[in-house]
Parts: C-alpha cells; structure tokens; sequence
C-alpha cells in the first residue's frame, strides 16, 4: 500500500498546497473507519461549489495527468475528473457543491495513516452515508465493515439526517430502508 498511500498524500498536499477545502473518501477513508479492503485508486472530495468547477478542474488538468478524453467536458458534466497521480494511480476528485459535501469536508479531520503521512479524511459517519447512497453491491459490504469496527460509536441521528435528503432526491428510498436493516442487525449482534 504504500505506493497508493504516496498517491493519496500527493493529492492530499496539492489541495492544501492551493487551500482548497477537501477530504479523503472511499477506499482510503474505509482503511481508517471500516474493514480493510484492497483499494486501487484515491477518491477525493474537492468542494468546489457550483460554477467555480472550471476554475479548479484548469489547475488539476494543468498539474495532474487527466485519464479521460475532453477532461474539461467530462468533469464539469459528471462532477468527477479521473486524474493520474505522479506515481500512476488513479486519482477520482469529486467536485463537492452539496450542503451534505461540504458538511463533511467542514467535518473531516487529519488522520496519520503512517510516520509523516497524514491525510484530510471524511468522518465515519459521512462515510457511511456516501457509501449507502451509492447504494452498489460493494459499498454495502463496505457499509457492513464500519458498522462492525465502529460499533456502538456512531451518530445514527446525523446518519439518516443526510442519508434521507439524498435518497429523496435519488428517489431511491430503499437506501434508507436497506441501511435501517444493516443498523438493526449489527445492534441486535451487539446486544446477544
């Protein structure tokens, strides 16, 4: 892992090397938060807001090989820019412009994932949430992993405080629901 850790503290630094507000997600949040699983990319949050995107995809593109054609068109349409990192990997930024994204970028905090390496990452909680709105079969079973590490220590409230607003919006309201189950099994294993 360490050649992704060096990806990840390269984009980290970058973002706050130009003072621009973000927070480690996906993969490398969960080797904090959840189960350990292989990762081969960094995701990234980057809050950029909505109509500054421009301005900041110009910079990622003018430092960071882009792994898509029409880079530009590509992240101003689907608010994602699939960068390559110095050391090859696969960089995702996430151009944040939701109240939720923001929330957890202000949230996000500096973990030490090894000596000198500390990266800006999502809390558990908002992690959770990003998880069970992307709703695939993968960030369920990563879902699962937080519940089962971070047992009894997270803010269900805050949870589907932000949950339900996306999944309303996603019109997807089995998200919750399916999140309700995952909540009761973990709290009914907790308490046998």
């Amino acid at each position: 892992m360490p050649d992704l850790l060096d990806a990840a503290r390269e984009v980290d630094a970058f973002c706050r090397q130009q003072s621009w507000r973000h927070c480690i997600i996906g993969g490398m949040a969960l080797l904090r938060w959840g189960e350990q699983r292989m990762t081969k990319d960094v995701d990234l949050t980057l809050l950029t807001g909505f109509g500054e995107e421009e301005k900041y995809i110009a910079v990622l593109l003018a430092n960071f090989e882009p792994m898509v054609a029409n880079a530009m068109d590509f992240g101003l349409r689907n608010r994602v820019l699939p960068l390559k990192t110095k050391s090859g990997f696969k960089a995702d930024i996430a151009l944040g412009g939701l109240p939720f994204e923001e929330q957890a970028v202000n949230r996000a905090t500096d973990y030490a994932y090894a000596e000198g390496v500390s990266l800006r990452v999502c809390s558990a909680e908002d992690l959770v949430v990003m998880k069970a709105f992307a709703g695939r079969p993968q960030d369920w079973i990563d879902v699962e992993g937080i519940l089962i590490r971070q047992r009894g220590r997270l803010d269900w409230r805050y949870i589907y405080a932000n949950l339900q607003p996306l999944a309303d919006l996603k019109e997807a309201p089995e998200l919750v629901t399916q999140l309700r189950a995952l909540e009761s099994k973990w709290q009914q294993s907790s308490a046998g």
